[in-house]
């Protein structure tokens, strides 16, 4: 895995797993691709770009040009670029469609024609849809109920099916919720934590009983890196961090971290696509390559929160001059749901 590309790699999860990689003295070069939409920064790379080892590239992964003349110089392909965030699939789904799956395909069809020894495929815990009772295994299928979702299921098949069909050695990784330094503050952790700064209420969906479970995102760029050293072509390692956590206990420990209470936290009709649990069984990385990880949840928020306290001028700008905003749009259930 000597040069690697990383698409998305000025992304929250990508920029921390490119850092990661640039510290490895046997990675030779790391090259970034991304096309710094709204939530990808070329900040968020910070003091990587000390590294001689680091080139990065602006660009789009559905530019088979582009992306032709980066993968032959490379070994390895650590795929990150999606869309990402769920509440902007509803009102974009041919944006998640079109980044998320026909880029991954231009991606896969380049890494078959320049015979990559690595293809690693970043995924998500959402494809396996909700969960009422037990853990989802990698070989559960996929339920997913959003187009978000749907659209990273649909990228996980395309891509098993290149190892199937001509051999690329691929891999897949599914993760639970990911937090940490750096994320964009449309995803709730960064969200309430920033909201809190500016005095701003938090609004807690429904009753507050949705589980998932919190990843530190060191720990899944950990994850990762063992799956690109060690991860057997073919096969999908889900990747989770043992913290499950009712919003309502996550709101809960953002107010104390942040010295708020719950007078602060404003009740609101449930969305109608709002999962109620998920949950994977990440016992195959553990077993197999020897993923651990190492963050408490307790250790990991006081550091995320620290994080947006000391480095307004990072998240700020971004919540006063959004460049996609989310549509205000009821999405509540006439169902019950």
């Amino acid at each position: 895995m000597e040069e690697t590309l990383v698409t998305g790699g000025a992304g929250f999860i990508g920029s921390h797993f490119v850092k990661r990689l640039l510290r490895a003295d046997d990675i030779a070069r790391v090259t970034v691709l991304d096309a710094l939409t709204y939530a990808g920064h070329i900040e968020n790379l910070g003091e990587a770009f000390l590294s001689p080892k680091l080139a990065f590239i602006e660009g789009n992964i559905l530019d088979a040009r582009l992306v032709d003349e980066l993968v032959q110089r490379h070994t390895a392909i650590v795929h990150f670029a999606a869309e990402s965030h769920v509440d902007r699939s509803f009102f974009e789904a041919g944006s998640f469609l079109s980044t998320n799956v026909l880029g991954t395909q231009v991606l896969l069809d380049a890494a078959m024609r320049f015979g990559v020894e690595k293809f690693v495929h970043v995924s998500t815990d959402e494809v396996y849809g909700p969960l009422e009772a037990g853990s989802a295994t990698e070989r559960d299928p996929l339920r997913p109920t959003v187009p978000y979702a749907a659209s990273k299921a649909a990228s996980d098949l395309i891509v098993l099916s290149y190892f199937h069909t001509y051999g690329v050695p691929v891999c897949v990784t599914r993760s639970s919720n990911n937090y940490g330094p750096c994320q964009h503050p449309e995803k709730i952790i960064p969200l309430f934590v920033t909201n809190l700064l500016k005095g701003k209420p938090l609004t807690l969906h429904g009753d507050g009983r949705h589980v998932r479970n919190w990843l530190h995102v060191e720990d899944n760029c950990r994850g990762i890196e063992l799956v690109l050293r060690g991860g057997v072509p073919g096969e999908v390692y889900n990747i989770g961090g043992g913290t499950d956590l009712t919003n309502k206990e996550l709101t809960g420990l953002i107010l104390r971290e942040c010295g708020a209470n719950w007078e602060a936290v404003t009740y609101v009709p449930d969305r109608r696509a709002n999962d109620i649990r998920y949950a994977m069984d990440w016992t195959k990385i553990t077993g197999d390559l020897g993923y651990q990880p190492a963050w408490t949840f307790q250790d990991g928020l006081a550091e995320t929160a620290a994080w947006y306290h000391s480095n307004p001028g990072r998240w700020a700008p971004l919540l006063r001059n959004p460049a996609a905003p989310v549509p205000e749009i009821n999405l509540t259930a006439k169902t019950g749901r």
